[in-house]
């Protein structure tokens, strides 16, 4: 694979590809046949140090660069990151699994936070008065927040990258980028990138490991860091919280998710069932997006349970490099063993397994797409993110019943509401205890829009207008009225 001989396999520091401390490498293994696609380096604590030094010793001078200028070698990245949509997502397919259509379509979505942020760079404003007593005018300028921690996830590793990545780069803000150990050729490909397209040297560095806790925990203690963005679970996420306490790190996280999907009785089943078919199954389900816990009306739950069973049970599952496959491996053995614990607990509770629910023989980490009704409130499942291709179907009758449990959940992230009436649309949307609400839509992912929970999904926002917020500080300058 020429994609896979190309792309860098050290750590990018200064500009430079470097081999890690005592050149450790770690592996990255191709989750559809568990084979070693190759070797990668793993960086220690001295690695991380020199990669916060190369971004502070550059962060003057980048704040300095004129938005312009920052602008403008995005929108370059931007252009580069289409026109190598093939091999970027190939790349991705092969060290995550997803089917090659949807990486794809990741990378256009990826390529979208770089143009959107181009777009913002120029726009970064501030304000001017006169105080209320009289005696100063007020002056607000808007600058970058300082060099920052961003740590992706491997479930989207091009697109979180580019969502971080992005408005840093728009800020004015240098970078410490440590991406997942299951998916680190994506984000090197992606710093030869920007490198591609003019960046300059210490602005980005990135810092592939398998000992996170080594390479983190000194970052955030150390006083030089000033932002920390993290996308993963809301375990991990709580650790690094008390690890930026110390210095008082300025943190943006997005967290676990634990999504309802509701379908109400005057809801048009088809949109219903093609709503679910997305917000379930993409990425086979390994999305913190991903619906959950699936409430259908009683009146309705027999028919769209069979609709949804039929339209899973349709799925082709197998390699994502192969044609015509819909539905690829789960990333790990421990993520296909944790979707199977949750099934045989539901089905021991009393679910009925409509469709798939058993695991395959052969190589590789997949597990078919299933359909379990009439489960147990009880269930793992209602309180896990389950990450996997499992829906989990429960009838309700009473609104007020179902958005309790709904919100019965110490996550918020997303909710998914079908119903054709205006008044309950908003209704509901407004009383369900999470950050977006796809209504009558089973995708609510958009650049241009505030991605971002609440409780313990998360802090902050990532993309739309107030993404760059993320990376930047006001100044307030109070001036005499003479």
């Amino acid at each position: 694979m020429s994609i896979l001989n190309d792309v860098p396999k050290q750590l990018f520091i200064g500009g430079k590809w470097l081999d890690a401390e005592g050149g450790a490498t770690m592996p990255v293994d191709d989750p559809a046949t568990g084979e070693i696609l190759c070797q990668v380096a793993d960086a220690g604590p001295e690695d991380a140090r020199l990669a916060e030094e190369a971004a502070v010793a550059a962060q003057e001078e980048w704040a300095r660069t004129a938005p312009r200028a920052r602008s403008e070698i995005l929108r370059r990245a931007y252009d580069i990151i289409l026109s190598r949509t093939d091999e970027l997502a190939l790349l991705m397919t092969s060290e995550m699994g997803k089917p090659l259509a949807e990486a794809r379509g990741e990378v256009a979505y990826a390529a979208e936070f770089f143009r959107w942020f181009s777009e913002e760079a120029v726009r970064v404003d501030g304000g001017y008065g006169v105080l209320p007593d009289g005696r100063n005018r007020m002056l607000l300028t808007r600058r970058p927040v300082g060099p920052c921690l961003l740590i992706t996830p491997w479930n989207f590793p091009l697109a979180m990258g580019t969502r971080k990545i992005g408005p840093a780069i728009a800020a004015g803000c240098t970078m410490v980028f440590k991406p997942a150990p299951q998916t680190p050729l994506t984000s090197l490909a992606l710093a030869g990138i920007l490198r591609e397209a003019g960046l300059p040297d210490g602005v980005l560095n990135v810092v592939t490991t398998s000992r996170a806790d080594k390479v983190i925990e000194p970052l955030l203690r150390g006083g030089r860091i000033r932002k920390l963005s993290f996308t993963g679970s809301t375990k991990v996420g709580r650790i690094l919280l008390a690890q930026c306490a110390d210095t008082v790190v300025r943190a943006s996280m997005e967290l676990g998710g634990n999504a309802p999907f509701i379908v109400f009785d005057d809801a048009d089943l088809d949109a219903a069932v093609d709503g679910a078919m997305i917000a379930k199954m993409r990425n086979m389900g390994e999305a913190c997006t991903a619906a959950n816990r699936f409430f259908v009306h009683s009146s309705v739950a027999d028919e769209f349970a069979a609709r949804l069973a039929e339209r899973m049970g349709a799925l082709v599952v197998g390699p994502g490099t192969q044609d015509g496959v819909d539905v690829g491996p789960l990333i790990d053995d421990a993520g296909r063993a944790k979707v199977e614990e949750l099934v045989a607990d539901a089905v021991g509770r009393g679910a009925r397994v409509l469709v798939g629910g058993a695991t395959p023989d052969g190589p590789g980490r997949f597990y078919p797409p299933t359909v379990l009704a009439g489960v147990d409130q009880g269930s793992q499942l209602m309180d896990t993110e389950i990450f996997g291709p499992v829906a989990a179907i429960l009838t309700f009758d009473d609104e007020d019943e179902v958005i309790r449990v709904a919100n019965d959940t110490p996550w918020g992230l997303v909710g998914y509401v079908f119903t054709a009436g205006l008044d309950r649309s908003l209704r509901v949307s407004e009383r369900l205890e999470v950050g977006m609400v796809g209504l009558n839509t089973g995708l609510v992912s958009n650049p241009a829009a505030p991605f971002g929970g609440i409780k313990q999904s998360g802090l902050g926002r990532e993309g739309g207008r107030v993404g760059i917020d993320e990376f930047l500080e006001y100044q307030y300058l109070a001036m005499p009225v003479k």
